[in-house]
């Protein structure tokens, strides 16, 4: 007689070729039944032998297809009902949908081989894919992901490809986005596609306006991309003047892996990265000097081709080494739309490659890097996004909305936390509106009401996504603590709610409880209990607030004005320019200046006082640039960086660098004593901390803590000892990682309460 069982599956397991496994995997064990794609997942019926059932069961854990990602396999027994065959049925909706969207994928290496085979129908063609490779995230536009929900859903399958639709033996095997050059879309050259003959001549044509030394503005899975010779400098000069971009690096797409061998240092961890199904733009040591790609820089940022067109591209002869940036002005979205791409990359652009299929969403390349502790995301997006990163002991469902900078959200619905792409800064206009789409979008998407929400946001009152907050019509709306959200992020991805930390926080800005600009704090206690500020950088002042993030010698000021010792010695070699003095005009009359403890501006003044003392023209500048120069020099003696009753004092530290400075030592000694400074002075508080409350774990997070060379250092220092380092791995450490912290505080009901009285509100 025969058995049978239900099975459901959650995770990414819909357009990654899972019910077409599943359909061969019973047919593989003689079993009979059906499958479908269902709310929450991929819902199984079999019937069959015991033997068969257990098989199944076991393979479908173990041998699940490349792209698919199980979180949950629930088995339970069923009734027989007599079926002959396994049959793969129309999806079904009843409730609403909680199921994981797969995130992009790159071409794989069986419809490479067609692309480029010249007997083949899809030869050359543009948009080539399969169950197990092509776009998902980027072209879905509501669920269960099947065609009629997707960008595809206006180009009906001619019968070549819908007799490969249909095969269950097929890759093809509702692969969604099929096509063929005779059913689907192209791609065409503006403003030259009256002169074209169709995608691989107008391919070839791109190519060779990119040997030409031309800027080439092409569209790819989740927007578009401006691209140029990465080796002519006066190109890459243009693209940098066109763009408004002065001095931020530039990524790079390489035509293979060997090539990028030849630009970077890659350790088996970072060509790992770069080789993964995400395929970020990985940061390495550079090999060779791009100085109009990276100025200032002895990093690279490298990727490798993830689409067809890229491969086509480089086929067609474009140079083996091309900058790819996004297609924006600079701190603008990424242009994902034609007619908008045409609009606002006019006078960037030279020419443009325009693909016919439209994209549901921007989606911006993710970037990584190898990291110390293990390989970190620096930008989580094509590739990652929107992947559930967490599991959220929760039932409601909650919406997080991140911070200002670097912005994401997080939407968790029936305990998946569910984490946006990148989205930006929402100073600025269009990605203030970027924001607020994806938040209509995922909301929708997952059929999530409002009235059932428990949103979350920044303490900051002043903050756009806290002002939004007030808008959305949500009747339970909580705040959590800037710093708090970074900590409890680390423990979010590892699903350890209890665990006791102590639970450092380092960046730039953040709103603190008293209404200061936090940024060096120090916490101990769980997600699950809340966390207690134990400890901090000492206090300083930052002259007009917020506004000093751009300026490092305002920083400075803020910074030096009560060391003991620090006037008589900033009169020689020191060059600060007369912003510097206004700033310490403001400081000395006690004039819009606010309380700080922020690590972030803590560098930015170490780098004023070895030099770096004009305004910064992207986030973190002032403080790569001075890791790269410590990165220059030798191991040194660390720089005093005391931990006295409850206070990491930067006073000795700072008058440290300045006596050194006027003595005339080199720049790049200084720089590294001063990282490892910080590093010893944190390790010496981690330590008396840990001890104090008998705890073994450190959590670190912040934008700081994507400083490479002082994680090399604290994990040197720590490595030894009896504690333990956790960092973030899926979500960024800067405040792309904000909202996943926000939700995981709010499951617990960690909220925390207005600024009190009676302190200057930061700016």
């Amino acid at each position: 007689m025969a058995s049978a069982c239900s099975i459901r599956v959650r995770g990414v397991v819909q357009g990654v070729g899972f019910r077409p496994f599943v359909y061969r995997l019973a047919c593989a064990n003689t079993l009979s039944g059906w499958v479908l794609n269902a709310e929450k997942g991929v819902e199984i019926h079999l019937e069959g032998a015991e033997t068969g059932l257990e098989a199944f069961v076991r393979d479908l854990k173990a041998l699940p297809p490349p792209a698919a990602s199980i979180e949950e396999v629930d088995v339970r027994p069923a009734e027989p009902a007599g079926l002959r065959e396994f049959t793969i049925r129309t999806s079904q909706r009843q409730e609403r949908p909680t199921v994981g969207i797969s995130p992009d994928l790159p071409i794989c290496e069986d419809c490479l081989r067609e692309l480029f085979d010249p007997n083949d129908r899809r030869h050359w063609y543009p948009y080539i894919n399969c169950t197990n490779c092509g776009p998902r995230y980027t072209v879905v536009l509501a669920l269960p992901y099947d065609r009629p929900h997707t960008t595809m859903k206006d180009w009906l399958l001619d019968v070549y490809c819908a007799a490969e639709y249909t095969n269950p033996g097929n890759r093809r095997f509702h692969a969604q986005p099929v096509a063929c050059p005779a059913c689907g879309p192209g791609y065409y050259l503006h403003p030259h596609d009256e002169a074209t003959g169709g995608s691989e001549e107008c391919i070839r044509r791109a190519a060779g306006i990119l040997r030409d030394g031309r800027i080439l503005a092409l569209k790819g899975l989740g927007g578009y991309h401006l691209a140029c010779d990465a080796r002519n400098s006066a190109v890459v000069t243009a693209l940098r003047d066109r763009k408004y971009r002065k001095e931020k690096p530039f990524a790079l797409m390489v035509r293979d892996i060997d090539m990028a061998r030849t630009l970077v240092e890659l350790s088996s961890e970072a060509e790992a990265l770069l080789m993964s199904p995400a395929r970020p733009i990985v940061l390495a040591a550079a090999k060779i000097e791009l100085r109009e790609v990276a100025p200032e820089n002895n990093e690279l940022g490298v990727m490798l081709p993830y689409t067809p067109l890229h491969h086509l591209l480089f086929a067609a002869g474009a140079p083996d080494v091309l900058v790819m940036t996004s297609a924006n002005r600079s701190s603008e979205p990424i242009a994902y739309q034609d007619e908008d791409a045409l609009q606002r990359l006019a006078g960037i652009a030279d020419s443009f490659l325009i693909g016919q299929r439209p994209i549901a969403r921007r989606v911006d390349d993710s970037v990584a890097r190898a990291g110390a502790f293990g390989p970190v995301i620096l930008r989580r997006a094509r590739g990652c996004a929107p992947g559930a990163v967490a599991s959220l002991p929760v039932g409601r469902p909650v919406l997080a909305l991140g911070a200002d900078l670097k912005n994401t959200i997080t939407l968790a619905v029936d305990g998946q936390a569910f984490v946006s792409q990148h989205i930006g800064d929402l100073e600025h206009f269009q990605s203030f509106g970027a924001f607020r789409q994806t938040i209509q979008d995922l909301v929708s998407m997952y059929e999530v009401r409002w009235d059932e929400l428990l949103l979350v946001h920044d303490l900051h009152p002043q903050y756009l996504s806290t002002i939004h907050a007030a808008t959305l019509g949500v009747p339970q709306r909580h705040a959590v603590q800037h710093h708090r959200a970074h900590v409890a992020s680390v423990l979010a991805e590892r699903g350890d709610w209890a665990r006791r930390v102590v639970g450092v926080s380092f960046d730039g800005t953040g709103y603190g409880d008293d209404g200061s600009i936090w940024g060096g704090e120090i916490f101990v206690g769980s997600v699950q209990d809340g966390f207690n500020r134990v400890a901090h950088l000492r206090r300083a002042v930052l002259p007009g607030g917020d506004a000093a993030a751009h300026h490092p010698v305002q920083a400075a000021a803020g910074f030096l004005a009560r060391v003991d010792g620090m006037p008589d010695l900033l009169s020689s070699p020191f060059s600060f320019p007369e912003r510097y003095c206004n700033a310490m005009e403001l400081v000395r009359k006690d004039v819009r200046t606010f309380g700080t403890t922020s690590v972030g501006r803590l560098f930015d003044t170490a780098a004023a006082l070895l030099g770096f003392t004009r305004e910064i023209t992207f986030e973190g500048q002032a403080a790569i640039w001075l890791e790269q120069l410590a990165r220059c020099a030798p191991l040194t003696e660390p720089y005093p960086f005391p931990f006295i009753d409850s206070e990491l004092d930067f006073h000795p530290l700072l008058l440290a660098v300045a006596q050194d400075r006027v003595h005339g030592r080199d720049v790049r000694e200084t720089a590294r004593s001063f990282h490892r400074g910080i590093a010893q002075g944190l390790c010496d508080a981690l330590n008396v901390i840990a001890r104090s409350h008998g705890l073994d774990t450190v959590v670190l997070s912040g934008g700081v803590f994507q400083n490479e060379l002082l994680l090399e250092d604290l994990k040197s220092l720590l490595m030894n000892g009896s504690l333990q380092v956790w960092t973030n791995h899926e979500v960024p450490a800067n405040d792309g990682g904000i909202s996943l912290g926000q939700a995981a505080l709010t499951v617990f009901g960690r909220f925390d309460a207005s600024p009190r009285p009676g302190h200057k509100r930061c700016e």
